[in-house]
């Protein structure tokens, strides 16, 4: 095994009891990824228990799982391959554990989805779709688990395979291959099985090292959230530094760099780094902190680009959006939320829905609220304008949380920045608050005509 092998993070997810960690665990063992003897250590524990043995036993470890049988929680597995290393989510099927699913396919690039083959096609199958959907990953294999049972008949492979191919159309995921399996018999997962001649496709293995990983973001345009900005006093130290961690592209020293949605620009004097020397440049996916050369007043929430180079990124506060809510009360119009995305949190209202995929008919339905577990296409008006792109263009600025409450109840991707005939940029409310305490505080020097908004206004 080459320590130069790339990861990649791949979700496991499907209804329950279709088989996947059954299909994790013998992947586990098959591929010689389990740490040494403990495949041998839970074949005794099941003998001295008298319970036969099953591979899924490799992952229900948490007491719960145990008790009930089902996984509820995203389980992080170690998995590789003579092609690369893998990050394997084992993600719960149950629905009450849809929240715990989306966590752990977040963190995704490319997903196996589970199908019981004696069951078939179930709502959360179609359920767990429509989520991988809503999370971009399009990167997707789906695997007809226990035709062992079924005497590996080719018909009931290719009943299901046309029943969900044709859902999966609905939402614009053609997977990458339909793999007939036997889990428990480890049958077409690493290498292919003679009791399916009849299958002429790719083995498990093969297609998931058929995947392309994601590519870094080094090259792509430049843009970081700004997480806060810091002063320290200790030992003269008048540094203002603006913290956060680079979602996309490089910038070095001396460039002209814009907050967004505010407007202002100044240029970057130095990058720090916490008990690390100063750096002249600095790259995707990197927690760093700026200096500048201009004195300037922002607040955490804002989006630093170059100021030189076009980008995809928008000042908006409207948004259309696809969103998966799991709140216990309804999305609504009339109600508010707060909206969070990337470092901004700004509160929202739901101007209306699109649309809603009803699991059962396929059909489009208008509807004046999203329930618990339903999936559609809204659009959403924010308080203040913030910076975003579409999730294509960049899923850091295009993937959000709404929370009602203190309970986070839904998630979604940016499909677009809706523009509007007039915005009044976030700028103005920070230096409302600026005048309204130097009127407080300085009565006499500043007067309400002298207030930076009226002045804007006149202008």
């Amino acid at each position: 095994m080459s320590a130069h092998l790339e990861r990649m993070n791949i979700v496991i997810t499907g209804h329950v009891d279709h088989g996947k960690s059954t299909l994790v665990g013998r992947l586990l063992a098959d591929t010689g990824s389990l740490p040494q003897g403990k495949l041998e250590s839970v074949r005794e524990s099941c003998a001295k228990n008298a319970r036969p043995f099953e591979y899924s036993m490799l992952l229900d470890a948490l007491e719960d799982e145990q008790k009930q049988g089902i996984t509820i929680d995203s389980a992080r597995i170690f998995f590789k391959s003579q092609a690369r290393e893998y990050v394997i989510i084992d993600a719960p099927g149950h629905i009450e554990f849809l929240r715990n699913m989306l966590s752990g396919a977040s963190r995704a690039v490319a997903a196996v989805l589970v199908i019981d083959a004696i069951e078939g096609v179930a709502e959360n199958s179609k359920r767990h779709g429509l989520l991988l959907s809503l999370l971009g990953i399009s990167q997707v294999v789906v695997v007809i688990n226990k035709l062992d049972a079924l005497g590996y008949d080719k018909n009931a492979f290719l009943a299901i395979q046309a029943e969900y191919e044709a859902y999966l159309k609905t939402l614009g995921i053609t997977p990458k291959a339909f793999v007939p399996i036997s889990a428990r018999e480890g049958k077409n997962l690493i290498q292919k099985a003679p009791e399916m001649a009849w299958y002429q496709g790719e083995s498990v293995l093969e297609v998931l090292d058929s995947f392309k990983n994601t590519p870094r973001e080094d090259h792509s345009f430049f843009a970081m959230p700004l997480q806060d900005v810091y002063r320290f006093s200790n030992e003269n130290d008048d540094r203002r530094i603006y913290a956060g961690t680079i979602a996309s592209g490089s910038i070095g020293v001396g460039e002209k760099i814009r907050f967004l949605p505010s407007g202002k620009e100044a240029h970057l004097k130095s990058i720090e780094t916490w008990s690390a020397p100063l750096k002249e440049s600095a790259k995707a996916d990197e927690a760093v902190g700026f200096t500048l050369q201009e004195e300037i007043y922002v607040k955490n929430g804002e989006v630093l680009t170059k100021a030189q180079e076009r980008t995809p990124i928008k000042s908006v506060q409207r948004l259309k959006a696809n969103l998966i809510w799991l709140g216990k009360n309804p999305l609504q119009a009339g109600r508010e939320y707060l909206f969070k995305l990337g470092s901004a949190k700004v509160k929202a209202s739901l101007e209306r829905i699109e649309r809603i995929l009803d699991e059962e008919s396929q059909e489009s339905l208008q509807n004046e609220a999203l329930y618990r577990h339903q999936s559609g296409q809204v659009i959403l008006r924010l308080s203040h304008p913030i910076a975003l792109t579409a999730f294509r263009e960049n899923p850091t600025l295009g993937r959000f949380v709404i929370v009602d409450g203190f309970d986070a109840a839904g998630g979604g991707i940016v499909l677009e920045g809706l523009e509007e005939s007039s915005q009044s940029p976030q700028v103005n409310d920070f230096e409302e608050e600026l005048f309204a305490l130097l009127q407080k505080y300085f009565p006499h020097r500043f007067t309400l005509t002298q207030s930076p908004i009226t002045q804007g206004e006149k202008a």
